[in-house]
């Protein structure tokens, strides 16, 4: 499958896609300034609805590593709040900038940008996907084992938009995935769907239940996320809290995984919720290894969508 004109969810690549994008990542990694010319003289606008700390800077990072021009706005700085329509925003920006990357809250708001946009649209978070991430957890994954397919992953903690993303990529790397989160907190079944089709083709398996000490026993890996998500209003805190708190990944549960088994987080982590410190700052935990490769992945997916 060849490289999507867009990256709006992780499952727009398809499984070669994913590997030449994780190759270039490794080489960009090594070799920070080796694509240096491919955004030379030329724009990247950062559109920010969201506060961002890894996604911003990381890409901001790319873009100047890549030889282009970060322009980053906000949603007040752009006449989307006087009433000019997304399609004309679109239009416009796309006579100025060679791509756009876009974190909102609405994936409809970022399927319209990439309907009328003749520049590439990156999907840098929504309230349903985190694709960029995604990436950056198989690069750390990839790094730390050499290989992806048969990898055991467990995901521990809410169904939200990182754990989307993750199901869609383990799907499209041959990983088998373990996911269990509280009921009713459990991602979208037609995502969990979509990414079962495509494991059929790769020999991934994405298992969801609710039961953490199953999901967790032999993994390599073990993952969660913030169970506030940006889009989870405040009154909602006292009840996902009493939900979740069996979910919590600490030295018990990490026990059951593999006795080399990595921890991973997205950031920010909230220590004494979904992770304890004793995980997060301890010998296992690759949390600045995927902030880091965020970075990377960001480098390689500018460069081959912009090539």
């Amino acid at each position: 499958m060849a490289m999507p004109r867009h990256l709006l969810r992780t499952l727009d690549l398809g499984p070669a896609a994913l590997t030449r994008l994780l190759d270039l990542a490794a080489h960009l990694k090594a070799d920070p300034f080796s694509r240096a010319g491919v955004l030379r003289n030329q724009s990247v606008v950062l559109y920010f609805n969201k506060p961002s700390t890894r996604t911003r800077i990381s890409f901001e990072t790319a873009i100047a590593r890549l030889g282009g021009t970060p322009i980053a706005v906000g949603a007040a700085e752009l006449q989307l709040g006087r009433g000019e329509t997304i399609e004309d925003t679109a239009r416009t920006i796309a006579r100025y900038a060679r791509a756009f990357v876009i974190r909102t809250y609405g994936d409809q708001d970022v399927a319209r940008f990439a309907a009328a946009s003749s520049i590439p649209v990156i999907n840098a978070l929504t309230d349903r996907h985190h694709p960029c991430q995604s990436l950056a957890d198989l690069m750390t994954l990839r790094e730390r084992y050499g290989s992806l397919k048969g990898r055991r992953v467990a995901y521990v903690g809410d169904g939200d938009n990182v754990c989307h993303s993750l199901v869609e990529a383990a799907a499209l790397a041959g990983i088998a995935l373990a996911v269990a989160c509280p009921r009713g907190y459990a991602p979208a079944a037609e995502i969990v769907a979509e990414a079962q089709a495509m494991a059929r083709h790769t020999g991934a398996t994405i298992a969801i239940g609710d039961d953490p000490a199953a999901a967790v026993a032999g993994a390599e890996a073990v993952y969660t996320d913030t169970w506030m998500s940006m889009n989870v209003p405040e009154s909602e805190r006292a009840a996902r809290l009493a939900a979740f708190a069996p979910f919590q990944v600490n030295a018990a549960l990490m026990a059951r995984a593999r006795p080399d088994a990595i921890f991973m987080h997205c950031l920010p982590d909230h220590r004494g919720e979904e992770v304890t410190a004793e995980v997060v700052d301890g010998p296992q935990s690759v949390v600045f290894d995927q902030a880091e490769n965020r970075l990377h992945t960001a480098a390689a997916l500018l460069a081959t969508l912009c090539d």
